[in-house]
């Protein structure tokens, strides 16, 4: 099993920052390559700007992913979030009045979404803390969610089984894992860098996985394991009364562009969206605990 120190250690030095290349803090502004300081209130804005836009199709009238989070029903309720990043979720869940806790494993995460807090003037508790043990006492928060971040567990099922303990009966949940039969996995990873560049003969599919996954230039992230529906289900079962799972397939724009370029341009809009809802990259895990 990968040693959590090493993921912590990798994500420190290679945070999320969604710059032109992972963990740095150039952004692209037209024909212009722009580099920015980390924690600046100006990098903050590059970073959410590209978050926003890769995820156009999740926003509503409440906000950026406002299609997918549920802000208005926990208004002044106790909200967690696990694996902040460098905080652009817990922002947008204290902009709308939750009583949010943000955590993470890697002390740069946590200390970028002090700083993201205190710059943007927010209310909330950020903590270092490791998924598979929560500080936090039996069914402590309202609702509980994860965004592309327990993939990244070596031991998944402790840490769903950790996020059911402090949720609350009947409290509601909202987890992204990465998509193992995705189009984007199956290209890139297995068939791009396993076939093709012959990987695989030195790789099992968890170290090709994990290699080129996030940050798949600096080919050194320690473990990344997506995972099938029907995983999903087995390993929610114990804890849900309800339990949803949708596809997010905004990455296929860009897949398409890289696997057939112009492809994008010459599907129509309804076949990109049954691709999405198929074969995206992302599953939106969903429901209440019960």
């Amino acid at each position: 099993m990968t040693d959590k120190k090493e993921i912590a250690s990798w994500w420190t030095e290679n945070p999320m920052t969604y710059g032109i290349e992972h963990g740095t803090t150039a952004f692209r502004e037209g024909e212009k390559i722009e580099e920015v300081g980390l924690g600046s209130r100006e990098f903050f804005e590059k970073a959410d700007h590209q978050l926003f836009d890769w995820n156009r199709p999740l926003h509503n009238k409440d906000g950026p992913f406002g299609k997918i989070f549920p802000y208005q029903e926990y208004r002044d309720l106790p909200v967690l979030e696990i694996g902040c990043g460098l905080g652009c979720m817990s922002m947008l869940w204290a902009q709308r009045g939750a009583k949010i806790t943000a955590t993470d494993l890697n002390p740069t995460s946590v200390e970028q979404t002090r700083r993201r807090f205190e710059l943007f003037h927010l209310d909330g508790h950020i903590r270092q803390e490791d998924a598979n043990n929560l500080s936090f006492p039996d069914e402590t928060f309202d609702y509980v969610y994860s965004w592309g971040v327990l993939h990244h567990s070596p031991d998944i099922e402790r840490s769903i089984s950790e996020l059911f303990r402090v949720l609350k009966q009947g409290g509601g949940f909202g987890v992204m894992l990465y998509n193992r039969h995705s189009l984007l996995h199956w290209y890139h990873t297995i068939y791009v860098e396993g076939i093709l560049h012959g990987e695989r003969r030195f790789l099992n599919h968890l170290q090709l996985a994990s290699r080129y996954g996030d940050g798949h230039r600096q080919e050194g992230n320690p473990h990344i394991w997506p995972v099938t529906r029907e995983e999903v289900r087995q390993i929610f079962a114990p804890y849900i009364s309800s339990l949803n799972i949708r596809l997010l397939g905004t990455e296929l724009e860009s897949t398409f562009q890289f696997m057939l370029p112009g492809l994008s341009f010459i599907l129509p809009k309804i076949v990109k969206k049954a691709w999405a809802r198929r074969f995206g990259w992302s599953l939106w895990i969903y429901g209440r605990k019960g």
